[in-house]
């Protein structure tokens, strides 16, 4: 790190160093004059540049200064200016971060596109221009999103009035099922692959455009399931009623995962410091979620590539049932667990705690029969290899760019996990791997979830050894949390943890009173299904497939 007493050509040497830390003087040296104001977040700091310096500051960030992840793009209004964050992390270090904030007029909210510097940028800058209604120069598609291109108003600005109908002309609002037709001049064909189709998980239709039996294009088309979850979160208030949603978002197995998101977030933004044993029960009870969700993409996954129902599929529901019986001791639900609170957890251990325990690990010791079950029926065989091998390719630095996370990163190599890199809860403390593939194929995507349950049972076992002999007089399952919460207004926050899917992370923006002024939500699956054109094209259509289902989205936490 610069002191600040070495030679002026030394911070850019410390820039350009992979993996080091940067401190403010030299990325205020870096950015020189175009830096015109400060505006630090708690998690970062932060600098206002001008809507024209986009690409350019971006870019010395990232090739200078190695800030090579952008992780999430904010976009809000205020009475006097929109306002656009850039959240910048490095993927050799989270915890080294930086918050570029571009401002713009009322009247002309233009902004550069940070499309052309990170590829990642092209659907959260659409989605910002969708809600919010920020426009972005030099962007290769700016157009809705989320909501239909019909669509009246941006929701989340400030002159939006939610009382008005949305009325659209019958030319505007044409039958999407038109009749076949055929282009005399064009060779290929265009091909509708949902919204209601199994092999899409969810609601997503994908336009795809083939070329003979070669896929050489794909749009995935989203929004079916837009409920606007970061305006109720902005209407709920921070202490009870915002935890109830972010079970929502990922709802079919990564409930307890969600809520850490939201915890971590308005923990930090309150300065709350929760109680190590609840900190115990948070990291168990998370890996069991996430044990839970990569069963579910196994098995989901193994029905979508050779159509296995009768074994794969019921196998991995069965060992998701025994989970969720788990989890319903715990948390009381068997989807929507509502078990975090502000500060902790909402209860102990449910009593007796020998019998919880023994299930537990009844389930523990059962595990690696069941995982080498999956072994032979899946990775060993050779239509399964066939379908996986060499499709799919993502490449480790296409991966990056496009902001992918997760399985979907780490199955190309790239080495990145916040419950390690950017320690929270008690893994920093528990002894478990970070498990990465160099295949950058489909296969490697499974195999790589495969085995990221084995880790999670070691966690798992590790917890309840520390759970079963805490002392009885400090089992505190809450800290001290003042009834209402209203955090200083202008405070600013991003703060993500490492869920099923990748880096869920949250931002809040505090206006000082009891509810946020803003609340975004950073979506993994959003970032990693971006990834699936890259994926697909010159493949076939059943690599097409094979490539969305190792993504492992749920469209819940795509839409939001």
């Amino acid at each position: 790190m610069s002191t600040g007493t070495e030679p002026e050509t030394e911070p850019e040497a410390e820039l350009t160093e992979p993996g080091s830390e940067t401190d403010e003087a030299a990325l205020e040296s870096l950015l020189g004059e175009r830096a015109i104001a400060r505006d630090d977040h708690l998690n970062a700091p932060g600098f206002v540049i001008n809507p024209n310096d986009v690409q350019s500051v971006l870019s010395d960030l990232r090739d200078e200064a190695g800030y090579d992840h952008l992780s999430c793009v904010t976009a809000q209004q205020y009475e006097d200016r929109y306002e656009s964050i850039y959240h910048m992390k490095k993927f050799a270090d989270p915890t080294d971060e930086v918050s570029i904030v571009v401002p713009t007029t009322v009247d002309n909210p233009v902004s550069q596109s940070a499309e052309p510097v990170f590829r990642t940028a092209d659907w959260h800058e659409r989605e910002a221009y969708d809600l919010v209604g920020v426009e972005y120069e030099d962007h290769p598609d700016l157009r809705r999103i989320l909501l239909p291109e019909t669509w009246q108003g941006h929701p989340l600005s400030k002159d939006y009035d939610q009382e008005k109908p949305q009325l659209v002309t019958l030319t505007e609002h044409q039958n999407p099922i038109q009749p076949d037709h055929r282009d005399a001049e064009s060779d290929t064909m265009f091909l509708n692959i949902g919204p209601h189709h199994p092999a899409t998980h969810g609601v997503l239709h994908v336009k795809t455009v083939l070329d003979g039996e070669t896929v050489a294009d794909v749009e995935p088309d989203i929004g079916y399931l837009h409920r606007c979850e970061e305006q109720m979160c902005e209407q709920g208030t921070y202490r009870h009623q915002i935890m109830p949603y972010p079970d929502r978002w990922d709802y079919v197995s990564a409930g307890l995962l969600n809520e850490w998101a939201y915890a971590r977030a308005i923990e930090d933004l309150a300065d709350i410091e929760v109680p190590e044993y609840a900190q115990i029960i948070r990291t168990m009870g998370s890996e069991l979620c996430r044990i839970a969700s990569h069963m579910l993409a196994l098995g989901t996954f193994a029905l979508d590539v050779y159509g296995e129902f009768t074994a794969t599929f019921m196998y991995t529901f069965r060992d998701r049932e025994v989970i969720q019986d788990i989890l319903e001791d715990l948390t009381g639900q068997r989807m929507m667990f509502n078990y975090f609170r502000v500060g902790g957890v909402a209860w102990d251990l449910p009593e007796p705690r020998e019998e919880f325990f023994e299930q537990t690990r009844e389930f523990l010791n059962e595990l690696p029969t069941k995982v080498g079950e999956y072994n032979d029926l899946i990775t060993g065989n050779e239509i399964f290899q066939t379908r996986c091998i060499d499709t799919g390719v993502l490449e480790t630095e296409v991966a990056k760019d496009y902001g992918c996370t997760g399985p979907v990163a780490r199955g190309s190599g790239v080495d990145y996990d916040l419950r390690r890199d950017d320690p929270y809860g008690y893994y920093e403390q528990l002894d478990w791997d970070v498990i990465t593939r160099d295949g950058c194929d489909n296969y490697a995507r499974v195999l790589c979830r495969m085995e990221e349950v084995e880790e999670s049972a070691k966690i798992i076992e590790q917890c309840l050894d520390l759970l079963e002999d805490w002392p009885e007089d400090e089992r505190d399952v809450q800290a001290n949390v003042p009834r209402t919460l209203k955090p200083d207004a202008g405070t600013e926050i991003y703060r993500a943890v490492e869920g099923a899917k990748g880096e869920l992370g949250i931002y809040i923006r505090s206006d000082g009173s009891d509810k946020p002024g803003r609340f975004k939500i950073r979506s993994p699956c959003f970032s990693n299904l971006q990834a699936l054109e890259e994926m697909s094209e010159g493949e076939y259509i059943p690599d097409l497939i094979a490539s969305l289902g190792s993504l492992d989205i749920v469209l819940g936490e795509v839409d939001r």
